[in-house]
């Protein structure tokens, strides 16, 4: 296969991942990047021995690079992809794509128009363990589903919080469509009930806890936790947890299956799983969407429907009220 060759728009923290999992993936290279922020240029341009473009449309419009990534502020996203899937490239676009549902319906009929792939960054949903629990829940071997529980509960300090808007669109995005995944469209969700807190901020307004529970299509149920107020070392630890419960089984992923004990950016810990998800997932953008024309693995309805229980969310906890999907 020829090398497909990318370039970012936007170079904050996250570029760091992407640039890393470029390396790991042999049919890829990075050939440049550009953000708004000039320091970042020059800083990430030399780190990750690329080019730096004058601007996000001399970046689209470099018949050289194939596909863009998109890693800016969840506010431009459509912005930019749009340009780059009318230059006729191929974007992946970190999570969350897109702030409404209708800029995320139109980043779709963008792709459509473009005859190009869309893919979300949708990173976890790149785990074995959850192809494993896919597997047997579709198989039947699990018998009818009962519950799927996501958690997550890792301190993230006020001053790193103020770049999120909260725990519901910045963490349960990821819950969402990791239900999806898991669920398909057999187990789709109907009707959302949430409710949220701030626990230990004292000037940040977003939400440091929020729990969701979702009814679906089958009779079985969902729970969501997302909790930036404290870290959990108990002895089985839900540091960042999926459990699938059947009838005749069930199955389990945690952060904690994999762990180096030095502190991350802003974890306790250093968990190692999160970096290979995202190696994994570009991967499979680059070797089996681009270059074979396979379907993300979560895709931008994946994205719609995620954002829809994340809205569906927002308004239970306005209302105080039960929302259908």
């Amino acid at each position: 296969m020829p090398t497909t060759k990318i370039a970012f728009i936007g170079a904050g923290d996250i570029s760091l991942l992407h640039a890393e999992a470029i390396q790991y993936c042999p049919s890829a290279t990075l050939v440049g990047l550009w953000s708004i922020d000039s320091d970042l240029n020059e800083e990430k341009s030399k780190l990750y021995d690329c080019r730096v473009y004058q601007s996000a449309e001399a970046l689209v419009a470099d018949n050289e690079v194939d596909a863009v990534f998109i890693l800016t502020n969840l506010e431009s996203h459509t912005q930019y992809a749009t340009l780059a899937m009318n230059a006729g490239k191929h974007v992946l676009i970190e999570k969350p794509v897109a702030p409404s549902i209708e800029e995320l319906e139109t980043l779709k009929t963008c792709a459509a128009k473009n005859k190009v792939i869309l893919c979300p960054g949708h990173n976890y949903i790149h785990e074995p363990s959850l192809h494993r629990s896919k597997e047997l829940l579709e198989s039947g071997k699990l018998g009818k589903l009962v519950a799927i529980y996501i958690h997550y509960h890792i301190n993230h300090p006020e001053e790193v919080a103020r770049r999120y808007p909260g725990v519901i669109r910045h963490i349960l995005t990821h819950h969402s469509y990791i239900l999806l995944y898991l669920a398909g469209t057999a187990h789709s969700p109907t009707a959302v009930s949430a409710m949220k807190s701030i626990i230990h901020y004292k000037e940040f307004q977003g939400e440091d806890l929020a729990l969701v529970n979702l009814q679906l299509k089958s009779g079985a149920l969902a729970h969501f936790c997302a909790d930036f107020a404290a870290d959990d070392h108990s002895s089985e630890p839900w540091t960042f947890s999926v459990k699938v419960i059947g009838t005749d089984g069930a199955t389990r992923f945690s952060y904690r299956d994999w762990i180096e004990n030095k502190p991350g950016v802003v974890h306790s810990h250093t968990f190692s799983v999160y970096e290979w998800h995202i190696r994994e997932e570009v991967r499979h953008f680059v070797e089996e969407c681009i270059q074979k024309g396979a379907t993300p693995l979560s895709t931008i309805d994946d994205a719609i429907t995620a954002q829809k229980i994340i809205e569906g969310s927002e308004a239970s906890i306005a209302h105080k009220r039960e929302i259908k999907i």
